[in-house]
């Protein structure tokens, strides 16, 4: 649950610097800045999304109490999701 938790305070803080930077973008802030803000959102993001996955493979492994195939299906059909996605 606290894993739960962090995510969403994270999840939170990059919808903040996305407010931010829309701020930026409407207040014509230089060009560098906005990137450097964009930047920033990118890597937060893919720091998420990591842990979302690293969260959902977990509960896929701790629902399943089937056969090994069946668990390595839902793995891989987690995975698949994020990498179409990224």
């Amino acid at each position: 649950m606290e894993s739960k938790i962090k995510l969403i305070q994270r999840l939170k803080r990059i919808e903040g610097q996305i407010r931010g930077l829309q701020r930026m973008i409407e207040s014509e802030r230089a060009c560098e800045e906005i990137m450097t803000q964009f930047a920033s959102i990118n890597g937060a993001l893919k720091g998420a999304g990591f842990l979302i996955v690293k969260f959902y493979l977990k509960e896929c492994l701790n629902k399943n109490e089937g056969s090994m195939d069946k668990i390595e299906k839902d793995i891989e059909k987690v995975i698949k999701t994020y990498i179409s996605a990224v």
